[in-house]
């Protein structure tokens, strides 16, 4: 790895620890205040749920440091993308759950009660500590996520990016979580449990979307993008620098995304029968060069592409 990638390594782990910590703060002080209102113990579930990223990005670290051996010859790279699925499966149960009990809690009209609370001899309803808590903690994820969304790009970091995209929404549950806590104040029952069913949505949904990503990557699907909007436009300077080669008549390559490397199998029409081994080697050496994250490459000569190229690919998905 370059040098500007381990140090972007270094400060994602880093990172990652600081928030870990902060998140457990934040999982104590709702955990603390957050009465009977539903709309706050989804928030606090959230919480909870945030840091299952974090553990696995984490937990994946060690593993893609290892060198790649005789029982795994292609490295320990996907760890990344175990973790996010992991993390997606449990989003995905977890909100589902949260869900159900939501519209329960709708359909049998339950009027969740606050009542008051003490401190430093006051007494105030405790609504007004639910609101000032999850007011203050909101400002931590919007800067945190911006961070943690830099480093995903630089790494190409398929879960430090789920990670961030979860983080720079998580306001939207703080909002919600108030907006409930606020309508039991006012006598409108039903804003909680739809404050909890919104939140329990969004939770859902980042279920679904991360599950469905990470599935994606681990069936080998085309090298996206971080976010998978688009494919990755390092095949395109691939297949370039292999056209570049005087002896080259056709090429095209298919590149399998391990998690944060990418692993090439390219395959070349020579314009003559016969190929110097040192050719192909030079090319190899050259093609690990277009871009960090290629680890491995292997190229097959052969008389006609059985790959379709990059023009034929755009026109397949038009």
């Amino acid at each position: 790895m370059p040098e500007e990638q381990a140090r972007a390594l270094r400060k994602a782990r880093n990172l990652e620890w600081a928030v870990l910590g902060f998140t457990t703060c934040t999982i104590v002080l709702v955990a603390l205040v957050m009465g009977s209102s539903q709309a706050m113990r989804t928030a606090w579930f959230e919480d909870l749920l945030s840091t299952i990223p974090q553990i696995a990005f984490l937990v994946a670290l060690p593993f893609i440091r290892r060198s790649a051996t005789a029982k795994h010859p292609y490295g320990y790279h996907r760890a990344m993308g175990i973790g996010h699925l992991v993390s997606g499966v449990a989003l995905l149960g977890v909100g589902g759950s949260l869900c159900f009990e939501a519209i329960s809690g709708l359909v049998k009209q339950e009027h969740p009660p606050i009542g008051t609370m003490q401190l430093f001899g006051i007494t105030f309803w405790q609504g007004w500590a639910m609101i000032a808590v999850m007011s203050v903690i909101v400002i931590g994820p919007l800067i945190y996520g911006r961070m943690k969304m830099q480093l995903a790009k630089q790494l190409h970091s398929k879960l430090l990016y789920a990670d961030a995209d979860m983080a720079q929404a998580d306001w939207t549950t703080n909002v919600g979580s108030i907006v409930g806590v606020l309508g039991i104040g006012m006598g409108l029952w039903w804003l909680d449990g739809a404050a909890a069913l919104f939140i329990s949505l969004g939770i859902l949904k980042d279920g679904l979307k991360n599950t469905r990503a990470a599935v994606l990557d681990l069936m080998d699907m085309r090298a996206t993008v971080v976010d998978q909007s688009e494919p990755d436009p390092v095949q395109g300077r691939i297949d370039d620098a292999m056209r570049r080669r005087r002896w080259v008549r056709e090429a095209a390559s298919r590149i399998r995304d391990e998690g944060q490397v990418l692993h090439v199998d390219a395959h070349v029409v020579p314009k003559r029968a016969k190929v110097r081994v040192t050719d192909v080697e030079r090319m190899i050496e050259d093609l690990k060069e277009v871009d960090w994250r290629v680890q491995d490459v292997s190229v097959t000569v052969v008389t006609e592409l059985a790959l379709p190229d990059e023009e034929e690919q755009r026109r397949g998905r038009r």
